[in-house]
């Protein structure tokens, strides 16, 4: 007995010794956190975006002071690209000098949503950047790296790694109203940190053409080159929106600007810290908008539902068995009435996981239980603001 006990207390010795050295000369061997976690602490706010009575008084100093100090400046850097030819004399007697001796530079803006040093901004804005760099209101600078992306809405998850980050209160922006005021804040042109005011123009604007999944907030709160990435935000200083594109023909701000929604935005920033990337279903369909034509013919209500126009041989729907001509009215219990609305409610659904899809036939309603697939990440549509 004693002998073991002399074993086991020379082993324990033996370990801790080790531990010592080890946490010595080599502390980040047992630092094995990843650089993502499974929770995002964020600051949210139960307030509703609804004007406070001190703006009559003080304006939107207030919403400014509180929300200014968490958007931050991003500039970015690409390598030139080398010609292969360039270095062929006769090729730089016909064209010239055809490298680019100084890398290209990109501006943009961020808003940092958690202590942890996560920032949300576009993805046009870092994509393809070789150097990131953070640019705090308060003048201090870090490099950037990228956690993750999703092209799909233009979002993009950068991380930092500074101390005592002021932190924005994530809105609800599904509770903003047509009408609404609202801040949009960011550095444009390069100036520096400026703020603008307007209201919401509109809500849950679609098939722009900007981003596959579309659910924009409009706003005739100037916005410009460099202001993307950058907050929009109501009269509490709580972010509403990520400020996005702007219809413009001359280049700057006309009074239409887009920002991605709030809900949105954290949604995609809890699956990229969760799991590198924003995961959706997919059930291989064409949908269309149901004219009020067709919807007489199928006799059901206009504007209610989405009509499929074709369905992919072998894919989780023709599996299910929809076909051609079904015009789908919910999924999951989540109704769709434009083709936007459908992209989103199947993105949402589970791959791998049963959902039922409500299906009007000429020959009555029907429930039909789809198990989504893995919707492929695709490509950006255009270039934005």
């Amino acid at each position: 007995m004693k002998r073991l006990w002399l074993v086991f207390a020379q082993s324990v010795t033996v370990l801790l010794a080790a531990y010592f050295v080890i946490a010595t000369l080599k502390p980040d061997w047992l630092d094995r956190r990843p650089i993502t976690a499974s929770v995002v602490p964020v600051l949210e706010s139960s307030t509703p975006a609804v004007a406070n009575e001190n703006i009559a008084t003080n304006g939107f100093r207030a919403a400014a002071r509180a929300a200014s100090p968490a958007v931050v400046s991003i500039n970015t850097s690409k390598a030139p690209e080398n010609n292969p030819q360039a270095a062929d004399p006769w090729f730089r007697f016909f064209f010239g000098d055809q490298n680019p001796s100084q890398p290209q530079a990109g501006l943009g803006s961020g808003v940092i949503v958690s202590p942890a040093g996560y920032i949300l901004t576009n993805n046009h804005v870092i994509e393809e950047a070789d150097e990131i760099e953070v640019i705090l209101n308060d003048g201090r600078k870090s490099a950037a790296q990228v956690i993750g992306t999703d092209p799909e809405t233009d979002l993009a998850i950068l991380k930092v790694d500074l101390k005592d980050l002021p932190v924005i209160t994530l809105g609800n922006s599904d509770a903003l109203f047509i009408g609404d005021q609202v801040l949009a804040i960011g550095n444009p042109f390069g100036v520096g940190q400026t703020v603008t005011s307007g209201i919401v123009s509109a809500l849950g604007r679609t098939q722009l053409g900007i981003n596959t999944f579309e659910n924009f907030i409009q706003t005739d709160a100037a916005i410009n080159p460099g202001n993307s990435g950058g907050a929009l935000v109501d009269v509490n200083g709580h972010l509403m929106g990520i400020n996005t594109a702007i219809y413009s023909r001359s280049g700057g701000s006309m009074g239409i600007g887009f920002a991605i929604p709030t809900s949105t935005a954290r949604s995609v920033l809890d699956a990229i810290v969760k799991d590198g990337q924003v995961t959706r279903g997919w059930i291989g369909v064409e949908p269309q908008d149901l004219t009020p034509e067709l919807a007489e013919s199928f006799g059901i209500e206009s504007g209610v539902g989405v009509i499929i126009t074709g369905v992919l041989q072998n894919g989780p729907a023709a599996q299910a068995g929809i076909r051609p001509g079904d015009v789908i009215t919910s999924v999951a219990g989540r109704s769709v009435a434009n083709v936007a609305q459908l992209l989103s409610a199947v993105a949402a659904l589970t791959p791998g996981q049963a959902a039922t899809l409500d299906v009007v036939r000429k020959d009555g309603k029907i429930r039909i239980d789809v198990t989504p697939g893995r919707r492929t990440q695709q490509p950006r549509l255009q270039e934005q603001r």
